[in-house]
């Protein structure tokens, strides 16, 4: 049998497209993606039930002097010692902001009674190479240091992003191993893992050329001339050669999206270095289908499972 779309999800997108067919994105060009993106989330999120959680954003300054915003997402009614997440949103290391995935986030805050910080980093090609990610970084590092003042156990931390947050995600986590902090787990949500151009399999081509698209655009601009040499597993993370020793993982994609196989290989990696790794690959699902169709049936029964991981931290 050949791969096919989610019937739902099918239909979520042809009414979205209605009577147009969208150009393909150009490779290098950033500028559309993030156009779209910033036009996009708002429209998706303007309907969706917003639990009431607290908010709260804080500046600190990053390693290269800049300053960034942290946002803190706190359910309402638990007090600490709790668990927490550190949270990079997704947009291809070239778009998005914590506001566009701020009602997702307050979704998993109120399910799963547990606070997250996600931060507002730094976007490709303003910035490059490893800002990304110490960006992210940092974030992590301040919860720590502020974990007593906000009543956050240091050892029920973990890591959470979606797409290129994924990415950051895990490269947070290298990190971590490296200056010896220990993380509770990675949460990878259809993570954009490795800067190679794999070519894309045929039949993902209908579902998934613009994502294949944009990760090698984007990877272009972190990485500049590093691009097509080794690259640093800080940066990249499929490119660690030893997975010993990093946090459990929970990893989730799409069976009809660029970033499937590169997945599978991640979770196959940690598995191999004696790392727990939870995997999921969803049939008839494509790149960020959870924010384009939360309505949808297989929405629900993923949603529990990754609230589920949430609570067990």
């Amino acid at each position: 049998m050949p791969f096919s779309l989610d019937a739902e999800l099918s239909a979520v997108l042809a009414a979205m497209a209605g009577d147009t067919t969208p150009e393909p994105l150009a490779p290098g060009d950033w500028k559309t993606w993030r156009d779209t993106v910033a036009a996009l989330y708002p429209a998706l999120t303007a309907d969706l039930d917003r639990p009431e959680v607290g908010h709260q954003v804080f500046s600190v300054a990053t390693q290269d002097g800049a300053r960034i915003d942290l946002h803190w997402f706190t359910p309402l009614g638990v007090t600490g010692p709790t668990a927490a997440v550190v949270h990079a949103h997704g947009g291809g290391l070239v778009a998005g902001e914590v506001a566009h995935f701020a009602p997702f986030i307050a979704r998993y805050v109120a399910s799963a009674g547990v606070p997250f910080l996600s931060v507002e980093y730094r976007l490709a090609p303003e910035v490059t190479g490893s800002t990304l990610t110490d960006d992210v970084y940092t974030g992590l590092t301040w919860l720590l240091e502020h974990a007593d003042e906000f009543g956050v156990d240091p050892a029920r931390i973990a890591v959470m992003g979606e797409s290129a947050g994924a990415a950051l995600a895990a490269t947070t986590a290298i990190r971590a191993r490296q200056e010896g902090i220990d993380l509770a787990r990675q949460i990878l949500i259809y993570p954009m893992l490795d800067n190679r151009d794999t070519p894309l399999a045929p039949h993902l081509h209908t579902f998934s050329a613009d994502l294949h698209t944009l990760k090698n655009t984007a990877w272009q601009l972190v990485l500049g001339d590093a691009h097509v040499d080794d690259t640093p597993a800080t940066i990249v993370p499929a490119r660690l050669e030893d997975c010993t020793g990093l946090p459990p993982a929970y990893l989730e994609v799409g069976e009809l999206e660029a970033f499937r196989d590169e997945t599978v290989t991640y979770a196959q990696r940690l598995w191999s270095a004696g790392v727990s790794a939870e995997l999921h690959v969803l049939p008839g699902l494509t790149h960020g289908w959870d924010h384009i169709a939360p309505g949808i049936s297989a929405h629900a029964p993923v949603h529990v499972r990754r609230v589920t991981i949430l609570r067990s931290l």
